[in-house]
């Protein structure tokens, strides 16, 4: 008989077990929002399930960056023709120890590691973007672009 009562005891357990299951289950359904209920009610009563369950957690819809239009990549190219940026060109360069650089005095001569009649470097920035030679347009210095370096060459020295 003492078998019986366990049996019948752990029958019990179970039930109060489905019976506050049930209770829960009809609880939440209850508190479910409907489509008529404003947004803001529907976010907050999110925001406080997924605080204290982040497996409710939604997702959230992005606008797509692949469908502007031709009119925005304009607006948005405009906004950044204005921003200086620094070109130089470099005519070349070479490591020196400090000792050497303090002995430098006027009329002193420091070899570059560029051969004479190379092309010289162009920056932006300080990333190399073309190569070119020197020319004299009135009295001053110039440079006549003769190789421009491609987005995937300049990506590939980045590295």
């Amino acid at each position: 008989m003492a078998e019986n009562d366990k049996d019948i005891a752990g029958q019990s357990a179970a039930d109060d077990i489905m019976a506050d299951w049930s209770a829960a289950l009809a609880e939440q359904e209850a508190a479910a929002p409907t489509p008529a209920e404003p947004a803001a009610a529907q976010a907050a009563d999110t925001a406080k399930r997924t605080a204290t369950d982040p497996a409710a957690a939604t997702p959230v819809s992005m606008p797509s960056l692949q469908d502007a239009g031709n009119a925005e990549k304009v607006a948005n190219l405009d906004m950044i023709l204005d921003i200086p940026v620094t070109l130089s060109v470099e005519l070349g360069h070479t490591k020196i120890q400090i000792r050497n650089l303090l002995q430098l005095a006027q009329g002193s001569v420091v070899e570059l590691e560029r051969l004479a009649g190379e092309p010289m470097d162009v920056l932006v920035n300080g990333y190399l973007i073309a190569q070119g030679e020197v020319v004299l347009v009135n009295d001053k210095f110039g440079i006549r672009l003769t190789d421009i370096i491609s987005p995937a060459e300049r990506a590939k020295k980045l590295r």
